[in-house]
């Protein structure tokens, strides 16, 4: 990797300068713009947190699921399952799924003891079901700083193929570098 970063647009120096873009050298670089800055990296790490939660809606009597009024929803057992680079933490598990994440054993449902223990007067719980969520995080150097940021299914998916194939990324990041918007490999 070598000078300021480039798609085709900036071709000198001097123009990335006028443009107001700071360029960094070293294993990583990054190029600052009004809007998104541009790191070139091939020190990361694509992190998929894989979790289950049972949750159940309480809501008052006589009100139908269609004219929600007041509900809330309490969670109760939940479990997770860490994927680091496409491959889960522990080694003890099945398959992953069609979008290659690997998820924990559901956590222990909730009873009708602990159901009935969390309602308030007056009111009626539906049956517990599960929800299923997962967190996508990018970890990278940038100026010399391991730096951990948000990001979405496409980054991580393209940060483990990246990985596996031993190849640099260019990462576009959000406003104030707190999101990871878009990921290429090099």
């Amino acid at each position: 990797m070598n000078g300021i970063l480039t798609q085709g647009w900036l071709k000198t120096t001097g123009l990335a300068v006028g443009l107001g873009l700071v360029a960094l050298g070293g294993c990583d670089q990054l190029a600052t713009g009004s809007l998104e800055d541009i790191v070139v990296t091939d020190n990361y790490e694509a992190t998929a947190m894989t979790t289950y939660t049972w949750q159940a809606e309480y809501r008052p009597q006589g009100v139908t699921p269609d004219r929600p009024r007041e509900g809330r929803i309490e969670t109760f057992g939940s479990s997770y399952r860490v994927n680091i680079n496409g491959q889960p933490v522990a080694a003890d598990f099945g398959s992953a799924d069609e979008q290659g994440l690997w998820w924990p054993d559901l956590p222990p449902k909730p009873t009708v003891d602990d159901l009935e223990a969390r309602l308030k007067k007056r009111e009626v719980f539906s049956a517990p079901e599960i929800n299923k969520s997962v967190q996508y995080t990018l970890t990278f150097e940038q100026g010399g700083e391991q730096v951990t940021v948000q990001t979405e299914y496409p980054v991580y998916r393209e940060a483990v193929k990246g990985r596996e194939g031993g190849r640099p990324l260019q990462l576009t990041l959000g406003r104030e570098e707190a999101y990871v918007r878009r990921a290429e490999m090099q």
